[in-house]
């Protein structure tokens, strides 16, 4: 993983327990590669809503992540 990776990765796992509404999926690029193939920035989010890709985020940032996961919630 990355640096930034790294350090988000924490706080990514914290807001699973926190926002027990959204369903959380943590994919390695390395070791998904049929998953990740569209990635081009790490760490990447994407948000859904019915199966649907509604939002996404690119970089790390405690707050913004946050943020996103309750606008989302």
């Amino acid at each position: 993983r990355c640096g930034v990776c790294n350090q988000i990765l924490p706080p990514f796992c914290k807001f699973s327990n926190e926002f027990k509404n959204l369903t959380f999926v943590y994919a390695h690029v390395d070791e998904c590669p049929e998953t990740t193939q569209n990635i081009r920035y790490t760490p990447t989010f994407h948000f859904y809503r019915d199966g649907e890709r509604v939002d996404e985020m690119f970089g790390a940032g405690e707050e913004r992540l946050r943020d996103r996961l309750w606008l989302h919630s």
